[in-house]
């Protein structure tokens, strides 16, 4: 049997989709998100249980034909499209979207890795309870993509990231085996956390098909403050007072500079962003109280009332009811797509201490301005837990594609080199894909990048999974 018969054998064939049939358009699937890169795949193979994804991987060891998994298709390091070959298998993920079992008592839920992050949010809040992972894509992305990425998004600084919400795996290995490790549990210190290496990998050890995550209780009261502040040390000020008064009732900390605000009132006009025209920066402070509605508004307005005071807000509104606090959200979540609005841009997700953060812009945005005289800086990102997405975009009038072509090298240079002297990272939550690839050796260590190819070598040792992401 050939390999595309193999494939039909294991899924059935309306589930392997090829070229051969010009009714198809497999575009979906061989383009990522941002349409950077286009490739061309071998099949699209889209089993529906873990059993199917197992028998695929067999097929494809056999044949030596390497597999691109993915999921939602919403990453930005060009992680999941295949290449250009036409020999690559392209595994997607999205008909694994059961909920397996929600358990009560143990706070978890099980589910299949193809389901979309929204679904999951929703199914929680049906059954009383909170699974706080939450970020733009969260309509489309899936949660097999979150936990190989090791997504953030806006609640990390209470919650941590993807990695921090999973107490276990399901993952079909290289060799088409399976892993059952969908154990709940909080402890079980027998050896080598195997889970923490398939988190954050990027599909090049495994294949993750199911997870178990963590549940948290609903608050009581949830409100959401914007303020505008005079300098990005009044932001990082703030967030040490709010972490104070608030404790572990800060569920979200987010800053967005005068720039990213102005594209969303340029291009989402109805949105109506508040106070941004005369202040450099806005933030935007979520308060989760586990005990009412008035001790959580109390609380906000003694802590806003003290931060006039100090000089660290100049200027503050504080959603009335979940419509206004919601839209709050939306304005900030929109500046991607104003972003994009505006042109093709260069994206740099990055973290830096946040005790270093106000240094780390200063410096950092002088170096840009002097090298690229008008280049327009959108500045945003999570705060609260040090990530930045820290985006250039083209001088007015310069058109995007030219731009890219003729100034990102020198620019990601620029601001990785700047990332390094801070003790920051060049990915903090979108992972390094291909992208970033070629960049990780100059800012990893070399002991770490040693050790990962280590890893990669024994458990992929015929390098099929995922080939030329992330190392």
């Amino acid at each position: 049997m050939t390999l595309i018969a193999q494939l039909q054998a294991a899924v059935g064939a309306a589930h392997v989709l090829t070229h051969d049939d010009p009714s198809t358009d497999l575009s979906a699937w061989e383009q990522d998100w941002r349409k950077r890169a286009h490739g061309r795949a071998l099949a699209v193979v889209r089993p529906g249980n873990t059993a199917e994804v197992a028998s695929v991987v067999k097929a494809c060891a056999a044949a030596g034909a390497s597999i691109v998994p993915q999921g939602g298709n919403t990453g930005l390091v060009v992680g999941g499209v295949p290449d250009n070959s036409g020999t690559q298998v392209l595994l997607s993920l999205t008909r694994l979207n059961r909920v397996r079992a929600i358990d009560s008592a143990n706070l978890t839920m099980t589910v299949d890795a193809g389901c979309v992050l929204q679904n999951l949010q929703t199914t929680a809040t049906e059954a009383g309870f909170l699974f706080p992972l939450s970020l733009a894509a969260e309509g489309s992305c899936t949660i097999g993509g979150n936990l190989a990425t090791n997504a953030g998004g806006t609640q990390v600084l209470r919650y941590g990231n993807t990695r921090d919400l999973c107490l276990g795996l399901e993952v079909v290995t290289a060799q088409g085996e399976v892993w059952e490790g969908l154990s709940g549990l909080r402890k079980d210190n027998t050896g080598y956390d195997l889970r923490d290496l398939f988190i954050g990998s990027e599909g090049t050890l495994g294949i993750i098909t199911a997870a178990t995550l963590k549940l948290y209780p609903q608050p009581a009261a949830k409100l959401t403050a914007w303020a505008a502040v005079p300098s990005m040390q009044a932001a990082v000020d703030l967030l040490g007072l709010a972490q104070q008064r608030l404790a572990a009732g800060l569920t979200g900390f987010e800053v967005m500079g005068q720039f990213a605000l102005g594209l969303v009132d340029k291009h989402f006009a109805q949105l109506r962003v508040p106070l941004w025209q005369d202040t450099p920066y806005c933030v935007l402070l979520e308060n989760s109280d586990f005990e009412s509605e008035a001790h959580a508004r109390a609380l906000f307005e003694s802590l806003l009332e003290t931060a006039f005071e100090q000089g660290t807000v100049t200027d503050a509104v504080v959603a009335e009811n979940l419509t206004q606090a919601k839209g709050l959200w939306h304005i900030r979540e929109s500046i991607p797509l104003a972003q994009a609005e505006e042109g093709l841009n260069i994206k740099h997700d990055i973290s830096v201490p946040v005790s270093r953060i106000p240094a780390f812009c200063e410096a950092t945005d002088a170096e840009l301005q002097a090298a690229i005289p008008g280049m327009r800086l959108v500045n945003f990102g999570h705060l609260g837990d040090g990530n930045l997405h820290y985006n250039v975009q083209a001088p007015e009038g310069v058109d995007g594609k030219a731009f890219l072509r003729e100034q990102e090298e020198r620019i990601n240079t620029l601001v990785f080199d700047a990332v390094a002297r801070f003790d920051g990272s060049i990915s903090a939550e979108h992972g390094v894909g291909s992208l970033k690839r070629d960049k990780l050796p100059h800012y990893k260590n070399p002991v770490a990048l040693g050790l990962m190819r280590a890893i990669k070598a024994a458990l992929d040792p015929k390098g099929l999974m995922n080939p030329g992401r992330v190392i």
